[in-house]
């Protein structure tokens, strides 16, 4: 019996020193779940558009700056992104995945306001890495922080700090061709100081500067006049019958509207969604998943997408506050027809042009280039909000709805989708050309 105890100890023993020293293992589904856990934060949070793609950006150049140390097909990106520095150099015995989630996992925290959420899923994963091995979990974890530090370092010094405490956007009243409040919310114009912030890739927030509007003018034969009455007729075509057209559903599908105001009664709230950057970020999933990317690609082909975002909007932004063009919804109630509402709510930002165009336009680009041209998919990523799969032959014809969406969703003039898609194609072009993420 005492023998037998004996033996019993000793196997007790062999398999805990056996569990201490099985190797982690990481696999691309943990990069998404970590992506897909600051997403549901962020809804909850409420980011801007603008905000959010920067949210997006960072922590995925962190892991894609540890994995580049440890996978030689990958080039680090210190000489490309504007003013990044050396990553610090790798230690031996580090799992380059299990780091790279890391440093993410953390920056991400670093960047959302929900942090104790994430804290709390950071935690229960580490107690499982540090059961599994706890000498490769300690390396790892020590080295990730501190490629996170020094890409937070690097990130404090984009001009987001300082862009908090300027200046609300300052409505000009007298010029009936500048943006106006629009209801229910009638609130300020969001982030007017966007173009300030760093960009990644590109030389400057101006650098595709798109042409002008057509010049504002409620004389009926002008252009902007005819643009202006076209998205009042759409509206009312593609609702006659009720909201179950197709045009009614792609403006719905394409949304992206992380803030809507609801009324009841006397009673106003909050309907919270993904960004528009969001839903390309969600695209990217479904494409690493049916190409079946390992961890390392997968990291590669998000932060090449969010990189070509953060940088679409910078440019977007930069245009929107300097043409300050006026919303459809104000023009049309006051001129045309007072009780006219628009499929979706206008959002509290200048008209031209259009963010989700030229966001889409540069994901399409960066996606089509780490992809393929061609590449068919099933968009799942509006399932969480009630919204039906949509099915696309290329990320290009996606990013052409999603543009298209703006205009029957009554947000948006024609020039603002069909100049603002080709200004996001022309960027995320310049991106792919002067990124060069292959030895």
């Amino acid at each position: 019996m005492k023998k037998h105890l004996i033996i019993l100890i000793s196997l007790g023993l062999l398999l805990s020193c056996s569990k201490k020293s099985a190797p982690i293992l990481i696999n691309a589904e943990d990069f998404h779940h970590s992506v897909d856990k600051v997403g549901e934060i962020m809804v909850h949070d409420i980011f801007s558009p603008p905000v959010a793609s920067r949210v997006f950006s960072y922590p995925s150049i962190a892991a894609y700056e540890i994995i580049a140390q440890g996978n030689s097909k990958y080039a680090s990106l210190e000489d490309q992104l504007t003013n990044l520095g050396t990553t610090p150099p790798a230690p031996e015995g580090v799992n380059f995945q299990l780091a790279a989630l890391i440093a993410h996992m953390n920056l991400n925290k670093k960047l959302i306001f929900s942090e104790d959420d994430m804290q709390v899923y950071i935690d229960s994963l580490y107690q499982n890495w540090n059961d599994t091995n706890s000498k490769e979990f300690e390396i790892s974890k020590t080295y990730g922080l501190n490629v996170a530090r020094h890409i937070a370092d690097w990130m404090d010094q984009d001009n987001y700090k300082q862009t908090r405490t300027m200046s609300k956007f300052s409505v000009n009243t007298d010029d009936p061709s500048r943006w106006q409040p629009t209801p229910p919310s009638y609130m300020d114009g969001l982030e007017p100081h966007w173009n300030k912030i760093r960009p990644f890739v590109i030389d400057s927030a101006a650098q595709f500067k798109p042409v002008p509007p057509p010049p504002f003018s409620m004389e009926q034969e002008s252009d902007f006049y005819k643009e202006l009455k076209e998205v009042y007729d759409i509206s009312n075509a593609i609702t006659k019958g009720g909201d179950d057209s197709e045009e009614v559903a792609i403006a719905q599908f394409w949304d992206c509207n992380p803030y809507v105001s609801v009324s009841r009664g006397h009673l106003m709230f909050a309907t919270k969604k993904i960004t528009p950057g969001a839903h390309w970020i969600g695209i990217t999933k479904i494409a690493c998943r049916q190409s079946n990317y390992d961890f390392d690609d997968t990291v590669y082909a998000y932060t090449k997408t969010a990189v070509a975002i953060a940088d679409a909007f910078i440019s977007c932004w930069d245009e929107k506050y300097r043409s300050n063009l006026i919303r459809p919804e104000t023009l049309i109630n006051e001129h045309i027809d007072d009780a006219w509402k628009p499929v979706l709510q206008t959002p509290p930002f200048p008209e031209y042009v259009s963010g989700h165009s030229v966001a889409s336009g540069a994901a399409a680009i960066a996606l089509t280039d780490i992809f393929g041209d061609n590449f068919k998919f099933a968009d799942d990523t509006e399932l969480p909000y009630g919204l039906p799969v949509r099915h696309f032959e290329s990320f290009n014809k996606a990013a052409d709805e999603a543009a298209i969406s703006r205009m029957y969703g009554g947000i948006h003039y024609r020039a603002a989708v069909e100049v603002g898609v080709k200004q996001g194609r022309d960027l995320g072009t310049f991106v792919i050309q002067n990124l060069d993420m292959y030895n």
